[in-house]
C-alpha cells in the first residue's frame, strides 16, 4: 500500500509538471520521481560483495526497554533532556560496541539502489530485522558522493567530506576528492557515508561548521540553526556513539546549531563525529519501536538509507 500510494503521488506531480512546463518537470525528475538503478541489492551485494557481515546470535540476545547485548553487540539507549521552556532540547543516545566492524550495517530503502527511493526509517530496519538503526544520509537525493555499503562500491562520484568504516573497526573522516571508490575497498573500508561535516576532529570541535553548505546543487541547502540533527561518533575501535536530537518543537526540543551537535559528541567522549541527514530524517529505531519523536510529531519523513544493526 505504500508503494502504490507512493507512486499515485509521484504520478500526479508528473502530470502537474507537465501542464507547468519544462523547468517544473526538471525539478520533479530530479528529486521526486524514483529512478533505480539497481532494483536487488540484497542479490547485487551478494555477488559483488568480497566479505560477510556478522550477525548476531538472537536466539542468546538479551534485550531490555533500553538495552540489547548479544554475541556480537551491546547496545544501550539513553534519553537526555536539557534546558527548560522553549530553550528544552531533548536528544537520544545509542552507545555500541560491537565485536566485528561487519556487525555494522547498511540498508537502502525498497532494497533499491538509486535516486528518490525512500522509505522510514523504521519500514527499512523492520525489512532487515533490525534491533537498532539510525537514518543514514540519504544518499539518494543527491547523485555525487562515494557510496560503498556492506564492502560493495555503488556511487564513485568524489565531492564532499566523507566519513569511512573499515573492517579492522578504525572509522576515518576522508575527503572525497582526493581517492576513489576502488582504493578505498582496498583498503578495507565496509561502509561510507557522504554528508558531513566532520564536527569533532582528534577530540576537538572543529572551526568553521556553522558555515558549512552540504549540498549547492539547487536551492539554499544551509545546515545551520537551532534542528533536528543525526551524528555518529567515535569513541574507539569497534566502539560508537550514535546521537538523534529531536527539533523544531519549542516545550520539547528546539533543536542544535552544529556546534551544539558537536559538544553533545564531544561531551559523550567522541574523538571523532561526523554529521549526517537531519531534519525530518533524524531517526532512531530500537526493538521494534521509534525511540525519538521527529519534529514533535512521532511521523517520520522517509529517507533512502539507514545503519543498523541486526537482531
Amino acid at each position: 500500500m505504500r508503494k502504490r500510494q507512493r507512486n499515485l503521488i509521484i504520478g500526479g506531480a508528473l502530470t502537474v509538471a507537465l501542464v507547468l512546463g519544462g523547468g517544473t518537470y526538471w525539478a520533479l525528475d530530479r528529486f521526486v520521481i524514483e529512478h533505480v538503478a539497481i532494483s536487488d541489492v540484497d542479490a547485487y551485494e551478494a555477488e559483488n560483495s568480497t566479505t560477510t557481515a556478522t550477525t548476531t546470535d538472537s536466539d542468546t540476545a538479551v534485550t531490555t526497554d533500553t538495552g540489547y547485548e548479544s554475541d556480537g553487540a551491546t547496545i544501550t539507549i539513553s534519553t537526555v533532556v536539557e534546558g527548560t521552556g522553549d530553550d528544552t532540547v531533548t536528544y537520544y543516545v545509542a552507545d555500541v560496541q560491537i565485536t566485528d566492524a561487519t556487525v555494522l550495517q547498511s540498508a537502502f530503502a525498497d532494497n533499491s539502489f538509486g535516486e528518490n527511493i525512500t522509505e522510514t526509517t523504521s519500514d527499512i530496519a523492520e525489512d532487515n530485522n533490525a534491533v537498532f538503526a539510525i537514518n543514514g544520509d540519504y544518499y539518494g537525493f543527491r547523485d555525487t558522493g562515494i557510496v560503498i555499503r556492506n564492502g560493495v562500491v555503488y556511487r564513485d562520484e568524489g565531492a564532499r567530506e566523507g566519513l569511512a568504516f573499515y573492517t579492522d573497526g578504525s572509522v576515518e573522516v576522508y575527503d572525497e576528492t582526493e581517492t576513489t571508490a576502488a582504493d578505498l575497498l582496498a583498503d578495507g573500508v565496509w561502509n561510507t557515508l557522504s554528508f558531513g561535516p566532520a564536527i569533532v576532529e582528534d577530540g576537538n570541535i572543529v572551526d568553521g561548521i556553522e558555515d558549512v553548505e552540504v549540498d549547492t546543487n539547487v536551492g539554499n541547502h544551509s545546515i545551520q540553526g537551532e534542528q533536528p540533527r543525526t551524528a555518529v561518533g567515535v569513541i574507539d575501535d569497534n566502539h560508537l556513539v550514535f546521537v538523534v536530537v529531536d527539533g523544531r518543537s519549542p516545550g520539547y526540543s528546539a533543536g542544535v546549531t552544529m556546534t551544539g551537535l558537536a559538544e553533545i559528541m564531544q561531551g559523550l567522549g567522541a574523538t571523532t563525529a561526523y554529521n549526517i541527514d537531519g531534519g525530518g530524517s533524524s531517526t532512531m529505531y530500537f526493538d521494534g519501536e521509534l525511540v525519538n519523536n521527529p519534529l514533535g510529531t512521532g511521523t517520520e519523513r522517509g529517507t533512502s538509507d539507514i545503519l543498523y544493526i541486526e537482531g
